[in-house]
């Protein structure tokens, strides 16, 4: 793939591998194992500008563009998925809008410290009566005297358990449908703001999601992100470049598995000869490598179009689409390369597996991304 990287781009990738192999992949199985967060290494990330990827180097980020950005979440969440998950996120969907809607006092008070890793953000939108159908949203936020009070309840919150600047989604005009759903930033620590129960998940068990309820939670009004009503609209526009991100991330993953895999087919033997000789074996092994390669070719595409400031909407649906979609079906080869031992926590693919299931959930569902993609060919 370096015909398509730029120097500045394999230096990056140079690194934040080096970064992983050292700091991340040694307690990967243990993290995950006991789902904590390893504060120590995220701190250390913090330091190397994992955090604030593209913020602006005034701001406190990177300043790099959005090739360097899939190639940190995809470094990084081969080594884990659950610190993949949380960077994604964090860079995308929460610090992003800010960013692109922000006004100056609100980019100046918030991006610094989130740019930093000094501070990790969340994406409040889903809640139980509302995921893929974000006009949904319950949530209120109503204007009384120079403050929003804020009410609600919301699930599924990636990096919930650890967020300090949260973009909850909210309805700031009840009666207007989804033209009533606004922005607004609230922070951990402000009364009312209650962090949930930590939820038990299958997989990305390193990453603390969690439900964030919101009672009479009073905000100033300067914490409007956008004008109000623009909710749905911000949420899109966030939406394009976190499903990049969680695109990176299902290529990690599968190539993680592909990796662990193939090496574990040339050192098991059965018959007499290494598995790999097996043409079952390799006919499994080719199929990774392709798939592997061609998700990563899609995500390289829609970060490139986006570095271009072109439309990258479809292509984005495009990439996690098919990246969620073979990073489940390579971990799912890689378990079955490995036979019994595949299915045993002794060895990395069974993590790996449980894993990549959810990138077909999460920032939305395959068939939300089949519908866009369908729509944008057929409009």
């Amino acid at each position: 793939m370096d015909i398509f990287l730029s120097e500045k781009n394999r230096v990056v990738r140079q690194s934040v591998r080096r970064f992983c192999e050292k700091e991340i992949k040694p307690i990967a199985a243990e993290i995950d194992r006991e789902c904590s967060f390893p504060w120590e290494v995220v701190e250390k990330m913090g330091r190397l500008g994992y955090f604030g990827i593209q913020a602006p180097r005034e701001l406190g980020g990177a300043g790099l563009d959005s090739v360097s950005y899939v190639i940190v979440i995809e470094e990084i969440s081969k080594g884990c998925a659950g610190l993949g998950l949380c960077v994604s996120v964090h860079n995308s969907v929460a610090l992003y809008p800010i960013l692109a809607f922000g006004t100056r006092e609100q980019k100046q008070k918030w991006v610094p410290p989130l740019a930093r890793g000094q501070k990790i953000g969340a994406f409040c939108l889903t809640e139980p009566n509302a995921g893929s159908d974000a006009s949904g949203i319950e949530a209120t936020a109503i204007r009384k005297g120079d403050h929003y009070v804020l009410n609600g309840n919301k699930v599924f919150v990636t990096n919930g358990g650890v967020a300090d600047t949260c973009l909850i989604f909210a309805r700031t005009d009840p009666g207007a449908g989804s033209k009533g759903i606004s922005v607004v930033i609230a922070e951990r620590g402000t009364p009312g703001f209650v962090v949930g129960d930590l939820e038990d998940l299958c997989g990305v068990r390193a990453n603390p999601v969690s439900s964030i309820r919101l009672y009479d939670c009073r905000v100033p009004l300067e914490n409007l992100l956008g004008k109000e009503g623009m909710g749905l609209r911000i949420g899109l526009t966030a939406l394009d470049t976190g499903r990049l991100g969680i695109a990176a991330q299902g290529v990690g993953i599968a190539q993680a598995a592909f990796e662990e895999a193939t090496k574990y087919a040339k050192q098991r033997k059965q018959f007499g000869v290494p598995i790999s000789r097996h043409q079952a074996m390799g006919m499994m092994i080719a199929d990774m490598a392709t798939q592997v390669d061609a998700a990563r070719l899609l995500v390289l595409r829609a970060a490139v179009l986006r570095d271009q400031g072109k439309p990258f909407s479809r292509q984005s649906a495009m990439a996690k689409l098919y990246a969620s979609e073979t990073s489940t079906s390579v971990t799912d080869m890689a378990v079955q390369i490995h036979g019994g031992y595949g299915y045993s926590k002794a060895y990395p693919v069974e993590r790996y597996y449980r894993d990549a299931r959810v990138t077909r959930i999460y920032e939305g569902t395959s068939e939300i991304h089949r519908m866009v993609i369908a729509r944008s060919v057929l409009e």
